[in-house]
């Protein structure tokens, strides 16, 4: 080869180099996209991205596929998602045990969640509820704090393992009402509100969107809202503030991430079509009937969100003693 078509097919190689990423972008998605939720069907989460992948594939003309990959309090899916190819066709769809209450809790873990997971934006809030099977003799917060301080460690609360969202609003509420319940793991919604109906286990915190269609069944009742503000679902439920337990406040939400590698420019499309997509007056509404409240906050807003939770988990998570590793 001569010099000058060497000269040519350098030039020519160097131009698709810097243009073939944004040729990918441009087109994104040409294909179906995988919302990886790290639960089972079912649960709050799985109801969240269900309605948000329904609402993306009319706009994106492409399906948007929910995979569940429950276990581990959300590590499992969280890491197949770290571990994906960054290029938009994998996106994780989470609450805040991913984002902050992992990371707080657990010193090891087989990602770097604020470098292998990049936050795209924020898409609903969520509250935890403490509930009691409708049979219970508690008919109050108040009722179940007193029992369980005559007998510490004996009432049974089921939760989503060690390290996830429910075990650490459990933690918080013990700490603040100076009690202590005996923690039962599950891997979602499904069995362990199932166990609570049938008196497996004597109490539950899961989100508003699993246990609020059993509470107004009648097959549950709900004693607190774990968070500051009221479930829309549930509006005659108190929050722990309002019941004079601020320290017990859990705040809950989901979000969607890409793999912390994903280009600038393709998380900000993502990012523009997600916001789009929760503007929809139909997905709106399909969110809160599940007792959650739409919003959309943007990734880089998300960013000192996240930071803050992380350092009131971590202090808060020393002081009640919870351990997780």
């Amino acid at each position: 080869m001569t010099t000058l078509p060497r000269l040519l097919f350098a030039a020519i190689s160097t131009t698709l180099l810097h243009t073939t990423p944004a040729l990918a972008q441009e087109t994104w998605p040409a294909r179906p996209v995988r919302l990886v939720v790290p639960f089972p069907p079912g649960g709050g989460t799985d109801i969240v991205a269900r309605a948000l992948g329904d609402t993306l594939a009319q706009r994106l003309k492409q399906p948007l596929v929910v995979d569940n990959k429950p276990g581990a309090s959300t590590i499992i899916g969280a890491d197949a998602v770290a571990k994906a190819a960054p290029d938009g066709y994998t996106l994780l769809v989470s609450g805040s045990t991913t984002f902050t209450v992992n990371p707080a809790l657990r010193s090891k873990l087989p990602y770097d969640a604020a470098r292998d997971l990049a936050p795209i934006g924020l898409i609903a809030r969520a509250p935890l509820l403490l509930v009691v099977q409708s049979g219970s003799p508690w008919k109050t917060l108040g009722d179940l704090i007193a029992a369980a301080k005559a007998r510490p460690g004996s009432i049974s609360c089921a939760n989503f393992g060690p390290g996830s969202a429910p075990q650490l609003a459990g933690g918080l509420l013990g700490l603040a009402a100076g009690i202590e319940m005996l923690d039962v793991p599950y891997k979602g919604s499904a069995a362990a509100l199932s166990d609570l109906i049938g008196g497996q286990v004597q109490v539950a915190i899961d989100t508003a969107a699993a246990a609020a269609p059993h509470v107004r069944s009648g097959k549950l009742r709900a004693l607190a809202v774990i968070g500051s503000v009221r479930s829309a679902m549930l509006p005659e439920v108190p929050t722990v503030t309002e019941l004079k337990l601020p320290e017990a406040v859990f705040d809950g939400w989901y979000a969607v991430a890409a793999p912390g590698r994903a280009d600038a420019a393709l998380r900000q499309r993502i990012e523009r079509e997600l916001k789009a997509a929760l503007g929809d007056p139909a997905l709106q509404a399909r969110i809160r009937a599940q007792g959650m409240e739409p919003v959309f906050v943007g990734g880089d807003a998300l960013k000192p969100l996240i930071e803050a939770e992380l350092a009131r988990y971590r202090m808060l998570a020393h002081r009640a003693k919870i351990v997780v590793d």
